[in-house]
């Protein structure tokens, strides 16, 4: 498999691992844990690896929420409940949500516990130098049954591209925000309302990002994202896919194409039972 091809198998499979994000069982456990349900609960359960870890570490690492957004919500966490009881309260919900929408015959079956074990594989092997969320998260123990191994490996090597996604995105000069905005100009993702307003951002400063990207050429003045700017976004596209290809190369072309095949049928079996947000939150292809 070539850089794109694993990209591409990356971008598929991550919904996998970022279900979590989306699954009331998320906010059930971590909020019995001691979270606020919410975006707290988000926040939380992705930095909870790193330790009780300021405001500030945070949003360097999640890079496209407004400041004020987490520090509304870091350290706040932290005094409610540690990062270790959130860690395993996490566990709980992917382990939860995944048998509620994928069944307990599937997740028990061979196909999955060959993906696990594939998985475990490229996470082990990932190098970690310049990534903190993948560093954090290969830290952690391994779950014991294999459905939550691989969901652990591909959250762990989701974290690794994220990292280097954001390397690209800087060497790029596209700012937190202006990434957000020209992603949402590509018409791929999320919307620009919801981008806008689960990030955290005023109409006023999203507006002014559409200004300062439109005078450097990146999108027009509607907002959309112009020739120069596509060209923009596929070079981080393609830094992004060149640098998170390493942990995939462990395992030979064989060993890839079989973990982006099984993970891939997950992912649509995923998204067949719901398991993303309602209507108006993706652009529709």
């Amino acid at each position: 498999m070539d850089d794109k091809a694993i990209g591409l198998a990356m971008r598929q499979l991550q919904v996998y691992a970022a279900m979590v994000y989306f699954a009331p069982e998320c906010d059930e456990e971590l909020g019995a844990a001691g979270l606020e349900p919410g975006v707290m609960c988000y926040f939380g359960g992705r930095a909870a690896p790193m330790g009780a870890v300021p405001a500030s570490v945070v949003h360097a690492t999640f890079y496209n929420f407004h400041p004020d957004r987490v520090r509304e919500n870091i350290p706040r966490a932290w005094e409610l409940a540690s990062p270790a009881k959130v860690i395993e309260a996490r566990l709980v919900a992917a382990d939860r949500a995944l048998h509620r929408m994928l069944g307990s015959e599937v997740l028990a079956s061979p196909r999955v516990a060959e993906a696990a074990e594939l998985a475990r594989r490229a996470t082990l092997s990932a190098d970690t130098e310049g990534r903190p969320l993948a560093a954090s998260h290969q830290e952690l123990d391994w779950p014991d049954e294999p459905h939550m191994v691989l969901w652990h490996g591909l959250a762990t090597l989701r974290e690794h591209r994220g990292d280097g996604h954001i390397a690209a995105l800087v060497n790029a000069g596209l700012g937190g925000l202006q990434s957000m905005v020209s992603h949402s100009a590509t018409h791929a993702g999320f919307l620009p309302s919801f981008a806008q307003s689960h990030r955290g951002w005023s109409k006023e400063q999203w507006n002014d990002a559409i200004e300062e990207l439109r005078v450097r050429g990146i999108v027009d003045a509607a907002g959309d994202i112009t020739e120069q700017g596509a060209a923009l976004r596929a070079r981080v596209e393609e830094d992004t896919d060149r640098m998170a290809a390493g942990p995939w190369r462990v395992l030979g072309d064989e060993g890839a194409r079989r973990l982006a095949e099984i993970g891939g049928e997950l992912s649509k079996s995923l998204v067949a039972a719901g398991c993303l947000p309602a209507e108006g939150v993706f652009f529709k292809h």
